[in-house]
């Protein structure tokens, strides 16, 4: 009856941690509550208990972060818990062949590393890391521009085990009070070195008014993008779908002019917002650079162009013009959504992150998915970027967890990180994760968001030392089951 209780209190806080709009205190007690189920039921069904408790939690939590037919959705997400439910198998395998001290750390490296390895080879990486609940933790934020998201995971994960072990021997100050101080120890300090790094940030420096602008929503019947970005375009539409994609161009360089008149020096429109058939591309980019070069404006376009009658018809790109009107890089998408976008789209990205130099500082771009990808956007940092701008087009269902994971990158990379979103929240932050500016694109006025974005890059460990926590913890458990082996 005991162990039900605390079965169910880690499913009510993991549901609250899990999904778009994430309680981060609730990580740091469902874990607390979880690992004191399987330290004490047979293992088997401590660990089924557990496992069915996160499947049905991530089952309700992700249906519309994970917009798949139901039997899909539901065997992804019975696999995903039971990877989840891994660090817990290794600490009832490894730490329970012990009672020091030294236990409590299996469970911290079995998270992060499973977490890192996610990350490496999943094909959706970072997604549905719970170390995004901790966006606004803005001291414990600081932690990832060192070890990056298995850092926090660590932390958090150790919190758990130390907890665990405190009560297996009833809080006894004599028997745990040294080990209990030494974490208290370690994450005071993690959170001291986060609040001072945030104190010593530079308040004033030069800042460059940066615009996004993103399309209008009654331009289009419902459906009609859809079917331009799939080129299902019949010949009987053709002539009448061209003259809204010309009345959307139109639109997006008029207001990009007006921004330009109020100030603004770089505009950036969204992934996909750009609609344009590949027959009327070329005569579209004469428009905007001559449009770049009167307003002496950098303009970052979020391109969809459609090649009709190709199976694979969809370009999508991010092309930075500079004031002079000539086109400074086109990036392709690297990170293409499996499913409709990955078979639409003629080619993906070369995994390469454009740069480019301008007035402003150093000026890198990416696109939507690609931002959820740690080592992909690692090249902002190692390439000493200034600024990153990341178009992208969400849904309502992701909107909130996809703008947190973006914070991350620019935390990490130390750079100012300005995300204009459709369909989306966009946001400005600096690089200590604080955010400037923050707009939902389908609230009244939502179209635009103006801010001063800050130029200050800031060095990282992480941009120069990569994932190697991550591949110590996964050195760490592999030590330790060896060692328990022995």
């Amino acid at each position: 009856m005991v162990q039900s209780v605390w079965l169910l209190m880690g499913g009510v806080f993991a549901g609250l941690y899990f999904g778009n709009a994430p309680i981060a205190g609730a990580l740091w007690v469902a874990p607390v509550c979880l690992l004191h189920v399987t330290r004490h039921a047979r293992p088997l069904a401590g660990l089924l208990s557990v496992w069915s408790v996160i499947f049905v939690v991530a089952c309700v939590r992700h249906r519309d972060i994970v917009p798949l037919d139901r039997i899909l959705y539901f065997a992804i997400i019975a696999i995903a818990s039971i990877v989840w439910t891994i660090p817990y198998a290794a600490d009832r395998l490894i730490a329970s062949r012990g009672s020091g001290f030294a236990s409590t750390m299996i469970f911290p490296l079995a998270w992060a590393a499973l977490e890192f390895a996610k990350m490496r080879v999943s094909p959706d990486s970072s997604w549905m890391s719970p170390a995004y609940s901790q966006c606004g933790v803005l001291p414990l934020l600081q932690l990832t521009s060192v070890t990056g998201l298995p850092g926090i995971i660590f932390v958090v994960a150790w919190f758990a085990s130390t907890v665990n072990w405190m009560w297996d021997h009833d809080f006894a100050w004599g028997a745990v009070g040294s080990g209990g101080l030494l974490y208290s120890g370690v994450l005071a300090a993690v959170l001291i070195a986060g609040v001072v790094r945030i104190a010593r940030a530079p308040t004033a420096g030069p800042s460059v008014r940066t615009a996004a602008i993103s399309y209008p929503r009654d331009h289009f019947v419902r459906g009609e993008v859809t079917r331009i970005i799939q080129a299902r375009v019949r010949d009987d539409e053709r002539r009448m779908l061209r003259g809204k994609t010309v009345r959307l161009q139109d639109w997006f360089l008029e207001s990009s002019r007006r921004e330009a008149g109020a100030g603004a020096r770089i505009i950036v429109w969204p992934e996909l917002n750009l609609l344009v058939f590949k027959e009327d591309e070329a005569d579209f980019l004469v428009r905007a650079q001559q449009l770049a070069r009167e307003q002496h404006i950098y303009l970052l376009m979020g391109m969809a162009a459609v090649q009709l009658g190709d199976p694979h018809p969809l370009e999508n790109k991010a092309v930075l013009l500079n004031p002079a009107g000539a086109v400074d890089f086109s990036y392709d998408k690297s990170r293409l959504v499996p499913g409709w976008e990955e078979t639409l789209s003629r080619r993906p990205g070369n995994r390469i992150l454009p740069i480019s130099d301008t007035p402003y500082g150093r000026v890198t771009a990416a696109i939507c998915a690609d931002g959820d990808e740690p080592h992909l956007m690692r090249q902002a940092g190692e390439q000493r970027a200034d600024l990153l701008l990341l178009p992208v087009n969400d849904w309502a269902g992701i909107k909130d967890i996809h703008r947190r994971m973006a914070v991350f990158r620019a935390v990490e990379n130390g750079v100012s990180l300005f995300r204009a979103a459709s369909t989306g929240v966009s946001t400005a932050v600096d690089p200590y994760g604080r955010t400037l500016a923050t707009k939902d694109d389908v609230s009244p006025g939502g179209q635009v968001m103006v801010v001063q974005l800050p130029i200050a890059r800031v060095a990282t460990v992480y941009a120069r030392a990569g994932d190697l926590f991550g591949w110590l913890c996964v050195a760490g458990l592999v030590a330790a089951f060896a060692i328990s082996r022995w």
